[in-house]
């Protein structure tokens, strides 16, 4: 039987701390009745935070006392805070993720995100700014009609994203498009709403290789093969996922 480890902060000793730091760094104090209002949760499930948190060496707590930051305390806390705020911004201004799910989901990753990806995530936005190219690369992502639905005309006038892959070599087909047997690479995945949620949801993303395994008599459903499993999809589904044909040697 496993057994928790009492010295590893967790996320939601994480979510605790972060919200002592903001409170703190706001109001110049924190309470427990404070941080139970800012995390939305009930005071008596803040007390037993508190004393981890204090057992970690993370903050100083006394019951019924102002809680404090210890230098250990505070550097954490800046960390998981920078980390929040990346990712939110990376949700936000890059992808155009709503506020509230980009906040939601920067609390999710802030726990588990490496040093590594943080250094390389921040070296991306360091290139948005400096790189003349960045923002010339961000705004062709923002209005590219073939990526972002809402988009109707490339301001950067690009060609077609089919076109530019033909030039390269290769000719662009759906998935419905190829006969039992045959193999693509995935190149984009169409569609927007449920539709497009249940394809990626699936694992069909971008260079993801599909073999079209079978087709019913009937011509639908088509069977494909990937990443070592089999699934089934609407001929329409199939319709809405671009690959590149190719043939293994």
């Amino acid at each position: 039987m496993m057994t928790k480890d009492k010295n590893v902060l967790t996320g939601s000793l994480e979510d605790y701390l972060e919200t002592v730091y903001e409170l703190v760094r706001d109001r110049k104090f924190a309470r427990v009745k404070d941080i139970a209002r800012a995390r939305g949760v009930q005071a008596g499930s803040v007390s037993p935070a508190m004393r981890r948190l204090a057992d970690l060496g993370m903050v100083q707590y006394v019951q019924r006392e102002y809680i404090d930051l210890t230098p250990l305390g505070e550097e954490h806390a800046r960390r998981i805070l920078a980390r929040h705020r990346l990712l939110t911004r990376f949700f936000m201004e890059i992808l155009g993720v709503s506020p509230a799910t980009a906040e939601a989901d920067a609390c999710a990753m802030e726990h588990s995100l490496s040093a590594e990806s943080m250094d390389h995530l921040t070296r991306f936005f360091e290139f948005l700014q400096v790189c003349p190219d960045g923002r010339k690369f961000l705004e062709s992502f923002h209005s590219c009609p073939r990526i972002q639905p809402a988009s109707e005309e490339c301001t950067l006038h690009h060609r077609n994203g089919h076109d530019v892959v033909a030039e390269q070599g290769g000719q662009v087909v759906s998935v419905a498009d190829l006969k039992p047997g045959e193999k693509g690479r995935v190149t984009q995945v169409a569609g927007t709403g449920p539709i497009r949620r249940r394809l990626l949801d699936m694992g069909i993303l971008p260079d993801t290789t599909v073999e079209l395994e079978r087709v019913a008599p009937t011509g639908d459903p088509l069977w494909i093969k990937f990443q070592g499993t089999q699934l089934s999809l609407r001929r329409k589904e199939a319709g809405l996922v671009s690959v590149v044909p190719y043939q293994e040697v």
